[in-house]
């Protein structure tokens, strides 16, 4: 039986307590926490809530992982709103990103009792899958937990889309992933809306750029709604909450 797609708990016959924070979790112990949810085999719970008489309850790992470049150089810029997206989830959840594996910046820690891996590719944008695919190997997490989240021209500044799956759109970052993942593009995905480039302005130029004091606003607002957005995911999957998420980030700017 495949692992479950979604944060619905499962039952175990031993006992594994749930992820700690990452704040109290050494540097060389990363990889345990991960281990002990690790079972050979899911029975996924009929009733909304689990009987405690049955065993102590599991969940499948998320891996949420944002793409961006490295270095103080590209801080604030349009192409690393994913790397934001993850800081903000990270102080929000009061998770460390204090550890270093597999080419990435790692904290480890939870979105209420279900356990997250975030990650900062340090590989470069065009290189994020050679971060992002071993690790997801490692920690053995699905492919429908495996959570990129990126700048997306497509979409107006500050305005968020989740999916289940999808191509990559012509993002260099996202392309990588794809093909470290063996072609796969089953996983979910948070775009993060940042506009086009005005006139003839030069791609490469328009995403190593700030955003303007508006857009900005637009952005940090984007954040705050991302992060509940994806406590919503972990928590519930992709429920009627998300679809009606997305219908309010499509028309949030429209003016009746």
């Amino acid at each position: 039986m495949s692992l479950l797609a979604t944060a619905t708990p499962t039952t175990s016959a031993h006992f594994s307590a749930p992820l700690p924070p990452s704040s109290h979790a050494p540097r060389r112990s990363v990889a345990a926490p991960l281990r002990r949810i690790r079972r050979t085999r899911l029975v996924p719970v009929v009733a909304s809530v689990p009987d405690p008489a049955v065993g102590p309850v599991e969940y499948t790992p998320w891996l949420i992982a944002g793409l961006g470049n490295p270095g103080n150089k590209y801080y604030g810029t349009r192409h690393n709103v994913g790397f934001e997206m993850v800081d903000r989830i990270a102080r929000e959840e009061g998770i460390a990103m204090n550890t270093i594996q597999s080419k990435s910046l790692l904290g480890v820690g939870s979105i209420g009792e279900v356990p997250v891996l975030l990650v900062k590719p340090q590989s470069y944008m065009n290189y994020s899958g050679e971060a992002i695919g071993p690790l997801a190997a490692y920690y053995q997490v699905p492919l429908r937990h495996i959570l990129l989240v990126y700048d997306d021209m497509s979409l107006p500044n500050g305005v968020l889309r989740i999916q289940r799956k999808g191509g990559h759109g012509r993002h260099n970052g996202l392309q990588n992933v794809i093909e470290q993942l063996d072609g796969r593009r089953e996983f979910p995905r948070l775009s993060i809306g940042i506009g086009s480039p005005p006139g003839k302005m030069d791609t490469r130029a328009f995403l190593l750029q700030k955003f303007s004091s508006e857009e900005r606003v637009q952005i940090d607002t984007a954040l705050e709604q991302g992060v509940d957005a994806v406590r919503t995911l972990v928590l519930k999957g992709f429920s009627g909450s998300i679809e009606r998420f997305n219908l309010v980030q499509k028309y949030k700017f429209h003016r009746v």
